[in-house]
């Protein structure tokens, strides 16, 4: 079995890397370590690698078909790593999710209507919603001891006072990492159904499955899930693939799938580059050991985390996530504003993190650290840290 080494330290500069060259203009500086963008600073499975540049060898780059082989790889990825069943008509490729959520408000809802979202939640949520032209209606996360939980009777409070015509489902959810139990995703379908809400579930991270803990897709738990579902999915986060900007939708209701589908592809909306499909493909088809070693590797950041945090900077807590590679860090016992916290990770500790109310109010106090870096990079960022909160002494 070969093993890949996530511990090199592989310099993205002068890539585009969103990562590095946003950081002037979204945090004022250009020298900090960046730990915000969910990408991945680890090399990709080198069969993805290598399958990409054999189709750039060749000399012609014409308009491409989508193989049937492309379509195969998600059907049986999600059948043997999830238990999830999805038929070939059932699915349609998307040039991204957040693309996806957006072609669903477009076409089945209109200026003014309401799209319920569960805050603090993935920021362009809201962007997509207002951007345009939605009313965001919010049922906010409930903190709990240990992490989140969803407000349930608010949930049908809202759904039935505010009637949203559409709810986005973050599962599992980002940026406070939780997979939402198959219980509480009945009951959500369930009032969604009986009041005419459409659910469009972002489940980009569902491969991404922490601690041995199953995903569980929110179409798969019953009936009412099936009738009102639209589900999102993606290689990008899984095996650090964004940029070649490969997705895929899946619809189990025909009465919305069908007039659905046709308008996606008559606008050409579901129509993949030769990259997007070959990547994915080699990916779900090859990737799989790449992928437990990633996620074993994710996991002993995640303890490494905890444990530096826990000794040296004991006013953060770690919000351990259930599945991903960001981890909402609680920062209130600071005692800062939210403009402080900031500055303090920016400029004392020279770190380029999620601000916590990027996600919504309740995001405040909060900071989301992305730990998909190889552990030198992350306890060198958390030295940083615990210096500069040692100078609020």
């Amino acid at each position: 079995m070969k093993k890949y080494d996530f511990d090199q330290v592989i310099d993205r500069s002068a890539t585009c890397a969103l990562k590095c060259d946003a950081l002037q203009s979204l945090f004022g500086t250009s020298g900090l370590t960046p730990l915000w963008v969910a990408d991945l600073d680890f090399a990709v499975c080198p069969d993805i690698t290598e399958a990409l540049m054999h189709r750039v060898e060749h000399p012609v780059y014409g308009y491409s078909s989508t193989p049937d082989s492309y379509w195969q790889s998600i059907i049986d990825w999600q059948k043997n790593r999830h238990n999830f069943d999805i038929a070939r008509e059932e699915l349609a490729f998307v040039p991204g999710v957040v693309r996806g959520v957006a072609y669903a408000i477009n076409y089945f809802t209109n200026r003014g209507d309401k799209v319920l979202i569960q805050q603090p939640v993935y920021h362009p949520f809201k962007m997509v919603i207002e951007g345009n032209e939605r009313v965001v209606v919010n049922n906010p996360l409930k903190p709990t001891a240990d992490g989140y939980e969803m407000d349930l009777e608010h949930f049908r409070e809202v759904v039935e006072t505010e009637r949203p015509k559409m709810m986005i489902l973050c599962n599992p959810h980002n940026p406070v990492g939780i997979q939402w139990t198959a219980d509480v995703m009945r009951q959500v379908a369930k009032i969604c159904r009986e009041n005419g809400v459409i659910v469009v579930s972002d489940e980009i991270h569902g491969d991404l499955m922490l601690y041995g803990k199953p995903h569980i897709p929110f179409v798969s738990v019953g009936e009412d899930a099936e009738a009102v579902a639209i589900t999102l999915g993606a290689p990008s986060k899984t095996f650090n693939i964004p940029g070649l900007v490969s997705s895929w939708m899946v619809i189990k209701d025909k009465k919305l799938r069908e007039p659905f589908y046709n308008w996606m592809s008559t606008n050409e909306f579901s129509s993949p580059t030769m990259f997007a499909t070959l990547g994915a493909e080699v990916a779900y088809t090859h990737g799989g050991e790449w992928l437990n070693q990633m996620i074993d590797y994710i996991e002993g950041s995640i303890a490494m985390v905890e444990d530096y945090v826990a000794q040296h900077i004991p006013q953060i807590k770690v919000v351990r996530p259930q599945a991903s590679f960001l981890i909402w860090l609680d920062c209130r016992e600071l005692n800062l504003t939210q403009p402080q916290l900031v500055e303090l990770f920016v400029k004392k500790a020279h770190l380029a993190l999620n601000d916590g109310t990027m996600f919504g109010k309740e995001g405040e106090g909060f900071m989301r650290l992305n730990v998909g870096s190889p552990r030198k990079v992350i306890l060198e960022a958390l030295d940083h840290l615990a210096d500069a909160v040692n100078t609020l002494k």
